[in-house]
């Protein structure tokens, strides 16, 4: 037997179903306690509510038996009243035919016209992503020239901080990616080349890989992943706390604020990241390759300076400034989409560093495609 504050409400168990004694004054006013009581109940046997004591019902009291009803009739139980008046029972009746009833909409099979009008929403959405990620490199661009004719308006300090922050700071985490790359590189073409007795041109197969493509292909990654993120969780967290708009009403232009110094700095920054990446990855190519095959680090550096022809590195670098544009443009153009809560802030901030990964991947298909075209 339990008593609750509030009305008097005693509720008895036996084998075959819960009773519940009600008495006193069951209305807006004291609903509460009665909610509580009728929450504890379990559902595993039908229920008998005994009214004959209640000395005052509303509609409070009403909704609570009929939401308590529902959830025993969900759960397989019925709910008995007894000891109810003409008037608590019709009001009871009221309020329970009035509660809504969950309405679940009728499955119907996708036609052949519901998926082409999906696919022309995705491909529309598309177009208009890329085509504002176009405007963000636009005003970049915009800005840029504006801050060369105007140099005082030109944020120097804030450059020199994103420099350390996108490129010295990521220093680490390249060299010892590129150092591996290049041991891995160096360890499977020797086992592949050994069939063949052709262990030395793993020192063309290295220097290839590594200049023309891993190298800065991995750094970009690197960078899309830790940069863009970045980019996208500071000025979204300034757009949550409206920040921007302060900016505004202080007469400062975001765009030259924020954007011109994070991209500046990727563009300085990357080319100079892809360089230790690749000297990095000579480096521990050269090492498994003195471990493994025996070249020593003089045939290696012969065999690099003179089958090594020096367009690779320069198709290396010419992508570096590319990669880092479509990082910083993703990243800031992420940010300026960020709503004034958390949830958007972590979802732009994820589809940034997709975003930007993909966007990598696919430049460097292209820029491939491009220079077996002109033979380079």
């Amino acid at each position: 037997m339990e008593k609750r504050d509030g009305p008097d409400i005693r509720i008895t168990s036996s084998k075959r179903q819960v009773v519940v004694t009600l008495q006193g004054e069951v209305s807006l006013r004291n609903v509460t306690p009665f909610v509580a009581a009728l929450r504890d109940i379990a559902t595993d046997q039908p229920v008998r509510l005994d009214m004959s004591g209640v000395t005052r019902f509303d509609t409070a009291g009403a909704w609570a038996i009929s939401t308590f009803k529902t959830r025993l009739d969900d759960a397989g139980q019925s709910l008995e009243i007894a000891g109810a008046d003409d008037g608590p029972r019709g009001l009871l009746e009221t309020v329970t035919s009035a509660m809504p009833a969950p309405t679940q909409a009728a499955a119907t099979p996708a036609t052949f016209a519901d998926r082409l009008a999906g696919l022309g929403m995705a491909v529309t959405d598309g177009v208009r992503f890329v085509l504002a990620l176009v405007g963000y490199f636009g005003l970049f661009l915009a800005r840029l020239a504006r801050s060369i004719r105007h140099p005082k308006e030109f944020r120097l300090t804030a450059l020199v901080h994103h420099c350390e922050d996108v490129g010295l700071k990521a220093v680490p985490i390249v060299a010892l990616m590129a150092f591996l790359i290049g041991v891995v590189l160096a360890f499977q073409g020797s086992t592949q080349l050994r069939q063949f007795g052709a262990e030395v041109f793993v020192v063309d197969l290295i220097a290839i890989s590594i200049l023309r493509e891993l190298g800065i292909l991995l750094t970009a990654i690197i960078v899309a992943g830790r940069t863009a993120s970045a980019f996208t969780a500071a000025i979204g967290s300034m757009k949550m706390r409206e920040e921007i708009d302060a900016m505004h009403g202080l007469g400062l232009d975001p765009a030259m604020t924020l954007f011109v110094p994070r991209i500046l700095a990727l563009v300085i920054m990357l080319p100079i990241l892809g360089l230790i990446a690749d000297l990095m990855g000579l480096l521990g190519g050269g090492i498994m390759a003195w471990v493994d095959l025996g070249i020593s680090p003089a045939m290696f550096t012969t065999r690099l300076v003179n089958g090594t022809d020096i367009s690779h590195v320069i198709v290396g670098m010419i992508k570096a400034p590319v990669f880092a544009l479509i990082i910083g443009v993703v990243g800031c153009h992420a940010g300026m989409r960020v709503k004034s809560n958390a949830e958007s802030l972590g979802r732009m901030t994820s589809a940034s560093v997709v975003t930007a990964i993909f966007a990598v991947i696919v430049a460097d298909a292209l820029f491939s495609i491009f220079f077996a075209q002109i033979g380079m």
